[in-house]
């Protein structure tokens, strides 16, 4: 079992910025791929970034990209969203997602999330 703990969210003007955090415990060395999702009212849930194991490799939604930066620091077994430039379209509620691999068993995590809420 893993518990995914996000903080960081907030309100902001147009153009500010944000930094989320979300903190894993329990089962963390068999967390592999770390991410952010993103709902707004309405819509449904949309991944924002994903980041490997190793933080080599990263990969981000079209509307996001140049503006947010997802990083993960393992030894706080914790993962980052640097969000720039946020637009009122960024309004959302953001969720931290893990995933475990044991041998051929995949589960995913989610955090409760954490509101992020652009004015214009």
């Amino acid at each position: 079992q893993v518990h995914l703990v996000e903080s960081g969210g907030g309100f902001v003007q147009a153009g500010g910025s944000l930094r989320l955090s979300c903190v894993a415990s329990g089962s963390t060395d068999s967390i592999y791929n770390m991410g952010w999702y993103r709902q707004a009212p309405g819509k449904k849930r949309e991944l924002v970034a994903i980041i490997t194991r190793s933080g080599s490799s990263t990969n981000y939604d079209d509307s996001v990209k140049g503006r947010f930066t997802i990083s993960r620091d393992n030894a706080k077994k914790s993962v980052y969203l640097q969000m720039n430039s946020l637009r009122p379209e960024d309004t959302a509620v953001y969720s931290c997602w893990g995933a475990t691999v044991s041998g051929q068993t995949v589960d995913n995590y989610w955090g409760q999330g954490t509101q992020v809420t652009v004015s214009s």
